[in-house]
């Protein structure tokens, strides 16, 4: 079967693989839709795993169970991509997200489990979740990030009436928006280097404004505007400048949420969390529950997903979907691909 896998440092290429073995473990899907992730673009800026076929946010059509009883041939699902343990604490408290195994085989983000960008793949079958039949593949591909957004929202812990900036306009960064006004917060401004995302974030109506961040003023009038800064601060980039500014920009005593994943050690102000008291939480990725929950979300219209969906695209055009996503000057957000086409 064709996928697309990593080549080199920006590269990737289509080739020929087997198609996964039916073991009666793992469950055998046809990829209908596949995302592509902020966290997919790492890899394919860096070229490394050779060989690593990506994809992570999936939907499908199950060809085989392996060894799951409840599950029937044609059942529509989507999955978490995770291999956690199962019996560590984080496990057992329902916080598999950061297992120490957790990622070591993650389907899409390890050489171990092929993802979905091609036209089959085999799941771990107790990370698969079958989908109702009013969610559609495009939004079943969807609820991975979007889960990753509520995560981010919940760890805030975000009050009525808060002022919220989220740094970082990609998928993660407008599902978090979105989450923090349904939490009820009466302001949210989205930080952008990039004008179009900017405005972009404003058009969706998940935020009332945007900053530019590359502004000299920036920060003085979010300062001003808010009276003192935000409540909160969803940090959604990684990288040293994001992270000063989440640092800089949130009001003494506030929350700093970091999902941002920087691939590298990064210089940020720590003297300013700690003489104002700042509240510093890591975020990675999302539970069980949450996941759950935004399939029942967008089955009941309570949010809608596909809004941020600018293109589905075939696997040949996968190399220059990941180019226009990072080219700084598109307004896209998120691309889907259909292997079947």
């Amino acid at each position: 079967m064709k996928c697309v896998s990593i080549k080199g440092i920006k590269e990737f290429e289509i080739k020929d693989i087997p198609e996964p073995a039916i073991d009666g473990k793992n469950v055998i899907i046809d990829v209908k839709k596949c995302g592509i992730c902020g966290s997919d673009i790492h890899y394919w800026d860096m070229g490394q795993p050779v060989g690593l076929v990506m994809g992570h946010e999936y939907s499908g059509v199950v060809v085989d169970t392996g060894d799951r009883k409840d599950l029937q041939v044609g059942d529509r699902v989507t999955a978490l991509p995770i291999s956690p343990c199962g019996t560590c604490d984080a496990c057992v408290t329902g916080n598999p997200q950061y297992c120490s195994k957790t990622w070591l085989n993650a389907t899409g983000l390890s050489l171990t489990n092929p993802g979905a960008l091609a036209s089959k793949m085999a799941i771990r079958s107790d990370m698969v979740i079958k989908i109702p039949d009013k969610v559609s593949f495009e939004e079943a591909a969807m609820v991975e990030p979007t889960a990753v957004g509520l995560h981010a929202v919940r760890l805030a812990n975000i009050k009525v009436g808060a002022k919220v900036l989220v740094v970082g306009g990609g998928i993660i960064g407008l599902t978090s928006a979105m989450f923090a006004k349904k939490e009820g917060a009466s302001f949210v401004v989205v930080s952008e280097t990039n004008d179009l995302r900017g405005r972009k974030a404003v058009s969706l109506n998940v935020a009332d404004e945007w900053v530019n961040a590359k502004a000299e003023d920036a920060l003085k009038k979010m300062i001003e505007k808010t009276e003192g800064g935000f409540d909160v601060v969803i940090e959604c980039c990684g990288n040293s400048k994001a992270v000063s500014s989440a640092l800089t920009m949130v009001k003494e005593g506030g929350t700093v949420i970091l999902v941002g994943v920087a691939t590298k050690p990064i210089e940020v102000p720590t003297m300013l969390a700690v003489m104002r008291e700042l509240t510093v939480q890591g975020a990675i990725a999302y539970t069980r529950e949450e996941f759950e929950t935004c399939i029942d979300l967008i089955a009941n219209k309570q949010i809608d997903v596909m809004k941020f969906v600018d293109k589905i695209v075939t696997l040949d055009k996968v190399q220059q979907s990941y180019e226009k996503l990072t080219s700084g000057n598109s307004e896209a957000v998120k691309i889907l691909v259909d292997p079947t086409i």
